[in-house]
């Protein structure tokens, strides 16, 4: 009996030191990757300067930001890792060398993710932003160190601000609950901090991710090169090289002010980069590229929709279809999809897509378009800006993805715990305003590309200036194109 005591417990200890070096070897190479991402961004002049002390406070808020870029990248696999682990058990049942991936690793690693979330969110980031911005308290010694002590005592004091909010709160809303634990910090007020801040990610999620679904046309076309197949090539590129010759010579006379000259360098950059692009496109890539990347991005589109409707109605008839809490994964005993392997292959694309629509409306945005990123020219508040928000997104998503339906993987560890996902009318409308707001986006942006192309084809398009084509009717078209089939 002993024997086999001590047999279990060494059998407990390998599976804990196999999944910490498999924890560690993951966020090792996605901080690898992050580190990468970031100093492509990195405005080179804060890192190399004669002031070693700015270098140095710089290069540690940096490292800061890469740990909560890598955590944010992991945030966005979680989903991803279980789903594609649990197929892999479903078709490994019995295989030597996938007995490493088990429940037990996928919850220590969401696990993980939480805590690093929290502790990236409530301190990390605070901390480099003040690290940065401090120069010691006045009177002491100049020094690196002065600096931390003076970022320590502003953390301190936000810490005890964002605290006494959250009593307030919580307070409000469950007063008997905040009076018993007023001095349990960590089994309560920051979990309850944390749902707040998933919270709001969720819901910047369902403002960004509509719009970032319909800038995903004109992004990936601004990407591709665009089929004409009713206009002449060549007569395109001449008069791409008749207006960089103009620009040109605007820019050479010396009556033109500097900001005008910057803007037409701008636009002759880019008169370039397309006539290039253009001429070396093969007609594969010009008139079957385009194409399929819009008809996948539209494919993708519809699904999501689809699948939040049927989302809708199971939530209406099935009290499984709600979002909740999983505490032990028992992965390899069937599938989450109905469609088995292929769906949740489909799930996990939809997943990616949706977190990379999510990205390119929050960056389209109106509010945070001063946050885009530029290469080689983005200083260093900008940079941890952009980490912080990266990250509110990425924790959000698996909850996001859950809520509507993407996924029926149950949620792991402390992200099922959020009080207001067991809340079924806020749950319904929030997949009613998802569905609702990316319907009339993409409808928008149909109509818009369906009508833009008409002009082109018409030859409306070259019509004078001081005539604006978005005031075209569109019945017009639609009588100018059967005056020419006619």
């Amino acid at each position: 009996m002993e024997t086999d005591d001590v047999s279990v417990r060494e059998q407990l200890f390998h599976n804990r030191v196999r999944e910490t070096i498999i924890c560690v070897l993951l966020f090792t190479c996605l901080y690898m990757l992050s580190y990468l991402i970031l100093n492509q961004f990195r405005k080179t002049a804060e890192f190399v300067t004669d002031d070693v002390e700015d270098a140095t406070v710089n290069k540690i808020a940096l490292w800061l930001c890469t740990f909560t870029l890598s955590v944010a990248v992991c945030a966005v696999l979680l989903l991803p890792i279980s789903i594609l682990s649990n197929e892999v058990l479903l078709t490994f049942p019995q295989s030597y060398y996938m007995q490493w991936l088990n429940g037990s690793l996928i919850h220590g690693l969401w696990n993980l993710v939480f805590l690093f979330s929290n502790l990236s969110l409530v301190f990390l980031m605070p901390f480099a932003y003040f690290f940065t911005e401090s120069e010691g308290f006045a009177g002491s010694r100049k020094g690196v160190m002065a600096r931390v002590y003076e970022a320590v005592v502003l953390l301190l004091l936000l810490a005890l601000l964002v605290l006494g909010i959250v009593w307030v709160a919580s307070a409000l809303l469950h007063d008997n609950i905040a009076r018993k634990s007023l001095y349990d910090l960590w089994e309560y007020y920051l979990p309850y901090l944390y749902s707040g801040i998933s919270l709001f990610g969720v819901l910047l999620l369902l403002l960004c991710t509509p719009l970032g679904l319909s800038r995903m046309f004109s992004v990936t076309g601004s990407l591709l090169v665009k089929p004409r197949l009713l206009e002449d090539v060549e007569d395109t590129l001449s008069c791409t090289t008749f207006e960089e010759d103009s620009l040109s010579r605007k820019i050479n006379c010396g009556s033109t002010s500097c900001w005008v000259k910057l803007n037409m360098e701008a636009l002759k950059k880019e008169y370039q980069a397309v006539q290039k692009m253009r001429r070396k496109a093969s007609p594969w890539q010009r008139n079957l590229g385009y194409p399929l990347a819009m008809l996948v991005l539209l494919a993708l589109t519809v699904m999501c929709v689809l699948m939040v409707c049927f989302n809708v109605l199971e939530l209406l008839l099935d009290e499984t279809a709600m979002p909740r809490g999983m505490e032990d994964p028992h992965l390899g005993m069937a599938s989450f999809s109905m469609f088995g392997s292929l769906g949740a292959a489909v799930q996990v694309v939809l997943i990616l897509y949706l977190m990379v629509s999510s990205v390119v409306g929050f960056y389209s945005s109106p509010l945070f378009t001063g946050l885009l990123p530029r290469a080689q020219d983005t200083n260093l508040t900008q940079i941890i800006a952009n980490c912080v928000s990266l990250l509110i997104l990425s924790s959000a998503l698996p909850v996001f993805s859950r809520t509507l339906g993407i996924t029926r993987f149950d949620l792991l560890g402390d992200f099922g715990r959020y009080n207001w996902l067991g809340n079924f009318y806020v749950v319904f409308l929030y997949n009613m305003l998802f569905a609702g707001l990316t319907s009339a986006s993409l409808i928008k942006t149909v109509t818009w590309a369906v009508q833009r192309e008409l002009i082109r084809a018409f030859g409306l398009h070259r019509l004078p200036l001081t005539v604006s084509r978005s005031t075209v009717p569109f019945r017009l078209l639609l009588a100018s194109g059967l005056s020419k089939i006619q």
